[in-house]
């Protein structure tokens, strides 16, 4: 199983200007370092584990689909 937290804090430390590439095939993304109250995170690892996911594919789905209801909202 890899270490999160360790990959986390490697992502954490990359520098801002350094992109990643997908390996599907969706073009660069940026990292963000997020972070949480030790009980939302508690909450947030309990949550992805419940749906066999990590806790950082969990996040970063919550986020994409309230990006998505933002931009619905705004007629975009």
């Amino acid at each position: 199983m890899p270490d999160e937290e360790l990959t986390s804090y490697l992502a954490a430390l990359a520098p801002d200007s350094d992109n990643e590439t997908t390996a599907s095939g969706f073009g660069s993304s940026q990292v963000y370092q997020l972070r949480l109250q030790l009980m939302a995170n508690e909450q947030l690892k309990e949550l992805a584990a419940e749906r066999q996911t990590s806790p950082q594919a969990l996040a970063t789905e919550w986020v994409m689909q309230r990006l998505e209801w933002e931009a619905r909202q705004r007629g975009h």
